[in-house]
């Protein structure tokens, strides 16, 4: 049974979702958030779960974590999956364009198909999408808002 935490945070509450073992972090979302499901996925809330998930956040918070190693699991297309894999390989405190994005994941022209793949992360800051940028550094896009994507971006520089 899908089970979910809630967690506060400087960008509002955070919604933890977890594998049925309540092993592995399957979605962490944004108040308001663009493309999540629908929140009977999420099952009953029981805030005991993901520990380490939680405790990682916190530490991000505080300026003391730029890596998450919480256990992941994502479904998604294999499109997808690729580039939610290269998006945990941008540096804490770097951003890239979403062409670079494409070409890393060995999809040069497919800007736009990075972009969609990248809104519909399902595990923000744990899979740092905010770190993705227009042509040029132009802050643009992020499913949770522009004012929190700058949030994330200040947050990390500070570091």
């Amino acid at each position: 049974m899908t089970r979910h935490a809630v967690l506060d945070s400087p960008v509002g509450p955070l919604r933890l979702v977890c594998d049925d073992q309540a092993t592995a972090l399957t979605g962490l979302y944004l108040t308001d958030q663009r493309h999540q499901p629908d929140s009977a996925r999420f099952g009953t809330r029981d805030d005991t779960v993901l520990p380490a998930a939680r405790e990682q956040l916190n530490a991000y918070w505080a300026g003391e974590l730029t890596e998450f190693d919480v256990p992941l699991t994502t479904v998604g297309t294999p499109f997808q999956v690729a580039v939610w894999d290269a998006l945990r390989k941008v540096p804490y405190g770097s951003t890239c364009t979403y062409g670079d994005l494409a070409a890393a994941v060995g999809r040069p022209t497919a800007v736009r198909a990075v972009g969609a793949a990248n809104g519909r992360n399902p595990v923000c800051i744990v899979v740092p999408c905010h770190r993705v940028v227009g042509a040029g550094g132009v802050l643009t896009g992020y499913a949770g808002g522009l004012e929190r994507k700058r949030f994330l971006l200040d947050l990390e520089a500070r570091a």
